[in-house]
This record gives structure tokens, sequence and C-alpha cells, in this order.
């Protein structure tokens, strides 16, 4: 079902939700950051899930 949220992977995802805590935990697994480095790259490109993956793969 189309609708179904709890059958959506990571990356068929494309904005981060910050108050969502499996989403979080999805996320930083997916990324390989901390939450806090997720909390900072959000902050800092906002949610979309491919400026924050941009993001994260510079600063290294």
């Amino acid at each position: 079902m189309a609708d179904d949220k709890t059958n959506v992977s990571v990356q068929g995802r494309n904005r981060i939700n910050l108050n969502e805590a499996r989403e979080v935990k999805d996320w930083t697994h997916a990324l390989g950051v901390s939450e806090q480095e997720l909390r900072n790259a959000v902050a800092v490109v906002g949610d979309q899930a491919e400026r924050v993956r941009e993001f994260l793969t510079r600063r290294s």
C-alpha cells in the first residue's frame, strides 16, 4: 500500500524527520554518523536527505 509509511526504507525517503526517534536511528545508521552529527547537518543544510548526504560527505 502506497500510504503505508512503516514500509519505507531510509533510501526511499527524501526528508529527515528529527522528531521521530525511529527515523533518527535509521538515518544515523544509514549515513554512518552519530545523532549529534545528523542534527548538526540538518541544522546547517535543512532536512532534505540528499543535501544532508552531500554535507556529510564534504566534511570528511
